[in-house]
């Protein structure tokens, strides 16, 4: 028996709650790993693991074991890295999961250059807006944003998300432009709500020393993120969303900047990871790269800045082909300003 195999399957089992997504995890068959498990307590001589039909418990042993397993398997990843740093190739799966938005038009669109760093990396991404359990689904990392709750994860923040408010043109001609956040309580304005909770989410401007926080009227409220930039492109009101998301629909004009003398609150944007992956060389090679990736992007660089340099890198242009909307983030890892307090 592969002693070292049979401690890291032990501990993905912990970790999984089951026997079944441990495998799914490891990429292994269900049946090799629950021979492994069954190998590693007869050859310990001991039961580190209860069993039901539905359920698998940790034994005051398994509890005792588990430990001293992370350790001992982390003393070994300390070794093997040590090694790859020095190779200076970091080789492998790498499990990831990041937001739509991003991931769709800013990760993924720069990967040949993070193959051409790293061709021995193995990544698997996964693009959604579902919160995910980084420690039951086996991810290496994901990309959050917003305030974190608190938990074991350790937390990098590589970049900050900055937000406008904006609307249509076809808005503006109809209900024309607020001068100040107040004005909003006479106009239509595009809510969105938590699909956890229900809460519609507030909206929050600062100038000068002068915060105000409202919840603001509309006519239409969505908890989808696509739903929310149709809704701004069709004229339903005006939205409150991210920088980096509508950049190319202020720059052919499709929405137009309302209130830019008022400041929004940045998100900040972390890459978070389970404390049993800080020594890898993978996770801290894309850490990196995510982060100086996001240092070239316009809307997601670290920083809070003052609004007006913010802004002053858009300039409409004309007579360009209608840009493809991007999608925002969801709970969890907002866009849309306000879904931070899910994260």
């Amino acid at each position: 028996m592969d002693k070292l195999q049979a401690m890291e399957v032990f501990v993905q089992v912990v970790d999984a709650g089951g026997f079944t997504r441990a495998a799914e995890n490891m990429q292994l068959p269900k049946a090799t790993v629950s021979t492994l498990i069954r190998n590693l307590e007869t050859e310990l001589a001991v039961k580190l693991l209860n069993r039901t039909t539905r359920h698998v418990s940790v034994t005051a042993d398994g509890a005792a074991y588990y430990e001293r397993c992370l350790s001992i398997l982390a003393d070994v990843r300390d070794a093997e890295e040590s090694l790859s740093r020095n190779r200076a190739s970091p080789s492998g799966r790498l499990r990831v999961d990041v937001p739509t938005g991003i991931g769709r038009h800013v990760i993924i669109p720069a990967l040949p250059q993070f193959f051409e760093r790293y061709p021995e990396i193995e990544l698997e991404i996964g693009c959604g807006d579902r919160l995910v359990d980084l420690i039951e689904e086996g991810i290496d990392c994901a990309l959050r944003g917003g305030v974190l709750a608190d938990s074991s994860l350790i937390a990098r923040r590589v970049g900050m998300l900055h937000f406008v408010t904006c609307a249509a043109p076809s808005y503006l001609s109809r209900h024309g432009r607020p001068q100040h956040p107040n004005d909003l309580m006479q106009h239509r304005c595009i809510n969105y709500f938590s699909a956890k909770t229900g809460k519609i989410y507030e909206w929050d401007f600062g100038r000068e020393g002068e915060r105000i926080q409202i919840r603001v009227p509309g006519r239409v409220a969505v908890n989808d993120a696509d739903a929310y930039m149709e809704a701004s492109l069709s004229g339903l009101g005006i939205a409150q969303a991210s920088l980096f998301a509508i950049q190319p629909m202020l720059a052919s004009g499709e929405l137009e900047l309302v209130l830019d003398d008022w400041c929004v609150d940045p998100v900040p944007l972390h890459v978070v990871y389970p404390q049993n992956r800080h020594l890898s060389a993978k996770v801290r090679v894309f850490v990196e790269w995510v982060a100086e990736l996001f240092a070239t992007c316009d809307g997601l660089q670290n920083g809070v800045g003052r609004c007006s340099k913010m802004l002053g890198k858009i300039q409409p242009k004309a007579a360009e082909p209608a840009a493809v909307p991007l999608p925002l983030l969801g709970e969890g890892q907002p866009l849309v300003h306000g879904l931070a307090g899910d994260a």
